[in-house]
């Protein structure tokens, strides 16, 4: 591996584990290359798995960090329970990146089959009345 090579692998795991750069969109170009393979490589040797949202085993009140590849762009979010009302909660992955009403800009719900890649193991608390702003 060229020192170019490693260089690139620690700035993506660098995204993966959200060092020293803030987890949102990323554009896995370099030079024309795209990065997209050594991201996937790189996801699964931090434990990220190709999952659905429904096949992320979260309850309300709890998040696991996932991550959404659209050809060489890669969104950071969450897999979570969203709370309307006592009664009425939705189970999605939303990306971290706000749309101009606060909502997530990206959002996929749990009957979409798209894969997203999660790390169960990383799986955090979170107030389902008040979830942070990721």
């Amino acid at each position: 591996m060229t020192h170019d090579q490693h260089n690139i692998r620690e700035a993506l795991a660098d995204i993966v584990d959200g060092l020293n750069v803030k987890r949102a969109k990323h554009e896995l170009l370099h030079d024309g290359a795209d990065l997209t393979p050594v991201f996937l490589e790189i996801l699964a040797e931090r434990g990220y798995r190709p999952l659905t949202v429904s096949d992320v085993p979260v309850e309300p009140g709890e998040r696991v960090p996932a991550f959404l590849l659209v050809g060489a762009t890669a969104f950071f979010g969450w897999v979570f329970w969203e709370q309307f009302t006592s009664w009425k909660i939705r189970k999605l992955w939303g990306s971290v990146i706000k749309n101009a009403r606060g909502d997530w800009d990206l959002q996929i719900p749990e009957a979409r089959p798209t894969v997203i890649y999660a790390n169960t193991s990383l799986k955090l608390e979170m107030d389902i009345d008040h979830p942070p702003a990721f």
